[in-house]
């Protein structure tokens, strides 16, 4: 059984060695180990994938909560072999409902076999969508969009969620955020082709420089934005000459995104797809 372990909390020394000491000591196959220190949030991470039998997982789920405890930790234990049969996604939305829309429909119709187990806005402008599916809304945004991301993963937590969706959410996760659900687990809809277009305007910048073709990016997340090498699927679109930018956007938001976001979170739930040493690479 492939088990992921995620470590986070204040940086601090001598916080790695009772993890990988008693994981060894159950016999564990260490298949990758990553440690991080981020100085400007005065935050230590660490992603461990390790290979146990599958009757071992719940003691070391509890063995490694206790851990935690001890060192002022949140680690996760995670396997995608849990449910792999029908894993449990969050969605994360902001104003853009098309992504969501044909998600929640491919899972409706069987396409993909996943079990939307809570939306997440920073904006209502999802909630009718939400009640529509029948899935649990929660609203965690600001007046100005700005969302508290411990509240967030608390989400997460509280669901049992095996995928995150960031369906055009439009947030920067921080990077104590990320690494709390990292090796896999977060998945971002970008609406451009990466890595030529990152930020927050593609669209726009694609058009300045002439393109005619566009495109959208569907990409594990990690804690650089936009990072390129963690690609899932590209789906693009091309546009004869001198097509308005408005025609070129309605295109993109309305066909383009929706397609590539639901073949990526189809390959990952089927597992043809896994994130190792931040690269995307074939399930075994």
């Amino acid at each position: 059984m492939q088990i992921i372990i995620t470590a986070v909390g204040p940086d601090n020394v001598r916080l790695v060695d009772p993890i990988i000491h008693y994981v060894t000591g159950e016999g564990a196959n260490i298949a990758e180990v990553q440690m991080y220190d981020h100085d400007e949030e005065a935050v230590f991470a660490m992603l461990l994938r390790i290979s146990l039998p599958s009757e071992r997982f719940d003691a070391v789920r509890n063995a490694l909560a206790e851990i935690g405890q001890l060192k002022n930790l949140s680690i996760r234990v995670w396997s995608p072999e849990e449910r792999a049969e029908r894993p449990r996604l969050a969605i994360c939305t902001t104003y853009r409902q098309e992504p969501a829309v044909a998600l929640l429909r491919a899972i409706r119709d069987g396409l993909i076999k996943a079990e939307p187990t809570v939306m997440i806005g920073n904006r209502n402008a999802c909630r009718g969508l939400a009640e529509q599916f029948d899935v649990p809304w929660h609203m965690i945004g600001d007046e100005k969009g700005r969302v508290d991301d411990e509240e967030l993963v608390t989400l997460f937590d509280q669901h049992e969620v095996d995928y995150v969706v960031l369906a055009r959410y439009m947030r920067v996760l921080t990077a104590g955020a990320c690494w709390k659900y990292a090796g896999g687990r977060i998945i971002n809809l970008h609406h451009g082709i990466l890595p030529s277009f990152p930020g927050i305007r593609p669209y726009h910048d694609a058009y300045a420089n002439r393109m005619l073709t566009y495109g959208a990016t569907c990409h594990f997340i990690v804690p650089d934005l936009d990072a390129g090498n963690q690609i899932i699927n590209q789906a693009t679109f091309t546009v004869p000459p001198g097509t308005p930018l408005d025609e070129v956007i309605r295109t993109g938001q309305e066909d383009n995104e929706p397609r590539c976001l639901v073949e990526a979170i189809r390959r990952v739930v089927d597992r043809e797809v896994q994130l190792h040493f931040h690269r995307v690479v074939a399930c075994d």
